[in-house]
């Protein structure tokens, strides 16, 4: 997913699901640290992504204790980027992209890697209306770009 993501400067944006930091660091290293937010549902993950930001001078990311976006309120990213556990069922991935939609700006993008991507490729698509899927080594990188406040599945109907 970091060979394909592209960030700009001005870009804000959630590693969502960030483990010990490896994908909000690096986008902190490309952007101010300031514009970066990381989650992760697991205190120890949480634990070695702070450490982690320390060791690798972004010290002004902001970390968050949170199973989703369900103790998180922060909104406005225009890059959200998920290497989400796809080796569980699909609640997780599930509430992931449909919370995520409404975090986003409009033009905002929403990154998703996978080994699995049928049923990622189809939810991100009826949320956002398009997706691309690029494949990297053995993954999926999928990209869907926020164009309408409403889920595309609402939108036309369906």
């Amino acid at each position: 997913m970091l060979k394909t993501a592209e960030l700009r400067p001005g870009d804000k944006v959630l590693d969502l699901g960030c483990g010990y930091g490896v994908v909000g660091i690096y986008a902190a290293k490309i952007l101010e640290d300031s514009s970066v937010w990381m989650l992760d549902s697991n205190p120890a993950a949480i634990q070695c992504a702070q450490r982690n930001a320390v060791l690798n001078n972004v010290p002004n990311v902001s970390i968050s204790l949170s199973d989703g976006f369900r103790n998180f309120r922060e909104t406005g990213f225009t890059r959200i980027l998920c290497n989400p556990p796809y080796h569980t069922d699909f609640s997780v991935a599930k509430h992931f992209i449909q919370k995520g939609f409404n975090r986003l700006t409009i033009g905002g993008e929403f990154w998703f890697v996978t080994k699995r991507d049928k049923w990622y490729r189809n939810k991100l698509r009826a949320i956002f209306g398009f997706v691309d899927c690029r494949i990297v080594d053995s993954y999926f990188v999928l990209k869907a770009v926020k164009k309408h406040t409403n889920f595309a599945s609402k939108k036309s109907g369906r």
